[in-house]
């Protein structure tokens, strides 16, 4: 697809994270798929009308407002570009608007849910390998105790941690680092992960993802040896939760527990490393929800 530089376009996008990266690229080769069938050949060629008539082909194919919402939003920026780099003389994406979804709030668990994650207490962690389970453990506080994203925790190396001062350094969107505090349960869990790797790695008994790394490698590996990954730590969630959950739910769990504990908006803005303060107040929204249903199922009057 030389003539739409979707490869160029992709390669601008240094703010977003790789997995934001993909989605913009698939979002636009799908277009240029669709551009192409009708004789379209590049940017230059797009027209307003164009762009509406493709948005409402994913309507008629039954996609949700709130998909064709997205796909609108990487167009518009995918022709802004464009036109700021001279592959098209005009932005036919100015102005160009579809219907707003519904809006979703986050997927918050039960403080019992949560406990019960943290205690791998589930059928299907039974048999677990020790190591693999304290690597587990790990992770899982991480992700609750501080409000990591999964790609920031993928990312740790044992040099980001300082286990003596419960703090873990993390390098969040654009590459933006913050320095997180880390809750006494997961500096316990860390402490008895990193343990137990040293003690593996002397004995000659490590396997796969929990053989110990160099200071300045990951954190933490899969059983293949590799670096953790997004799916793997699904896979943890998978095998510890006993209700159907993901990894992000943990970090909207972190934030809707602080603030439903009285933490005000801004410390949690900062916590979580949002840009926006706009952002972080759906969890507001999530939190008076709660509010409102712990006071209707226990309140005489609810």
């Amino acid at each position: 697809m030389p003539a739409w530089a979707s490869d160029a376009f992709c390669a601008s996008l240094v703010r977003l994270a790789p997995s934001s990266v993909a989605v913009y690229r698939r979002d636009l080769n799908a277009f240029v798929d669709w551009a192409e069938a009708c004789s379209l050949d590049g940017p230059e060629a797009v027209g307003r009308k164009d762009l509406h008539r493709y948005l409402a082909s994913l309507t008629r194919q039954g996609y949700a407002a709130r998909t064709v919402a997205r796909k609108a939003s990487v167009l518009r920026r995918y022709f802004g570009w464009s036109a700021q780099t001279g592959r098209c003389t005009g932005d036919p994406s100015l102005g160009l608007s579809t219907p707003a979804g519904a809006a979703r709030l986050p997927d918050v668990l039960t403080e019992r849910s949560v406990e019960s994650l943290l205690a791998g207490r589930s059928p299907a962690a039974a048999g677990d390998h020790p190591l693999r389970r304290l690597r587990d453990d790990a992770v899982l506080e991480l992700l609750y105790g501080s409000g990591l994203r999964v790609a920031e925790l993928c990312a740790l190396r044992p040099a980001d941690l300082d286990l003596a001062r419960s703090r873990v350094r993390v390098t969040g969107k654009g590459g933006k680092q913050r320095l997180l505090p880390l809750s006494a349960p997961a500096v316990r869990a860390v402490q008895r992960f990193r343990e137990a790797q040293a003690a593996a790695a002397r004995a000659g008994e490590a396997t796969g993802g929990t053989a110990a790394t160099a200071e300045d490698g990951p954190l933490f590996l899969n059983l293949r040896g590799r670096p953790l990954g997004p799916r793997d730590v699904r896979r943890i969630m998978d095998r510890r939760s006993a209700e159907p959950t993901h990894p992000h739910a943990l970090r909207h769990t972190f934030a809707t527990h602080l603030l439903d504990g009285g933490a005000d908006l801004r410390s949690v803005q900062e916590l979580l490393g949002h840009e926006s303060l706009g952002t972080t107040q759906v969890y507001t929204h999530v939190s008076r929800r709660r509010l409102r249903s712990v006071i209707e199922t226990a309140h005489p009057r609810g």
